[in-house]
This record gives C-alpha cells, structure tokens and sequence, in this order.
C-alpha cells in the first residue's frame, strides 16, 4: 500500500511540473507586419512600447534599428530610457530600420496582463533629419480591439500595422 502512495505522489508531482513547464507563462505571441508610406530619406527608426493610461512608458517591446547614435531621435522614448536605465538591455528586441514603402515583419510578445487593463501599444517613428513622431500609431490593448488585427497609420511614416495572434 505504501508503495502505491508513493508512485501516486510521484505521478502527481510529474504532471503538476509538465504542466507548469508547458502552460501559458500569461503571454500572447504576435507576429506584426508593419508597411511603411512612400517618403523621402533614409530608413525609419521605430520603437514599440507598451504604455499605460497616463501615456507612461511600461515596457520596450521592439526596436528597429541597431545604430545607437540614432537612438536620441526618438525623443519620448528616448528620455524614458535614460531614466531607467535599470531595463533590461535592448539585445533580441532590436532589428534594422525600415526603408520608405518597405515592410517588415516582427515577432512581438505581448504580457497578458496587459490585455483589457488600459494599456496601449504605441509605434513611434524617426527619419534622420524628418519629423518625428511620437504616435504615429497607437493600438488599445483590448481583445475587441486586438481580434481586428489591422492598424491605419496617422501622419507619421507607417501606412498600416497588421498584428497576428500566434496559437498557444
């Protein structure tokens, strides 16, 4: 009898460890096509940022280009960044610029927690010596929202945002 209880504890402790191991961490991967407008002049520098519903910056989500003597050009984020400087360093969330009417397509993992809760997705853009801009798109980070998957630029340099939930 004892021995049966013994191999129950351990068939109990492997399936509540795979579980763990294999569940959702309480994150949701995308895949994030981002197309931008013809314009003049170099490739686009870009950062996606989670922010909350005082615009405050939460979390770096990807940056488009590896040129660090450019990274002043994205104002907002750029003071964010300075004064936190206890974030984690930018490695594996940072890809080439973009160049005028090209796309791309990132790969981007948004927190769970984040989802419903007044969060916003923002996408700021930067051309070396153009305009900058601080929103040129901004998703609400709600499931309604999130389910429609496609994103119109404002005025700034992306032309569309096509975000694709990866299955869990």
């Amino acid at each position: 009898m004892k021995k049966s209880w013994r191999y129950l504890i351990v068939l109990v402790v492997i399936l509540v460890t795979t579980t763990a191991l294999y569940s959702d961490k309480g994150n949701t991967g995308y895949k994030c096509l981002i197309q931008l407008k013809n314009y003049q002049g170099e490739g686009a520098y870009m950062v996606v940022s989670i922010v909350d519903k005082e615009w405050k910056y939460v979390e770096t989500v990807h940056v488009s280009g590896d040129d660090h003597e450019w990274y002043p050009d994205l104002q907002k984020w750029w003071k964010y960044r300075g004064k936190n400087r206890h974030q984690p360093r930018l490695d594996g969330v940072t890809g080439s610029t973009i160049g005028n009417g090209e796309r791309t397509v990132i790969s981007i993992e948004l927190k769970d927690k984040f989802v419903d809760n007044g969060y916003q997705l923002r996408f700021e853009t930067a051309v070396e010596d153009k305009t900058y801009h601080k929103e040129d798109v901004s998703i609400d980070l709600s499931s309604t929202i999130l389910k429609a998957g496609k994103f119109t630029g404002k005025a700034g340099y992306i032309r569309l945002i096509r975000l694709i939930p990866l299955s869990k």
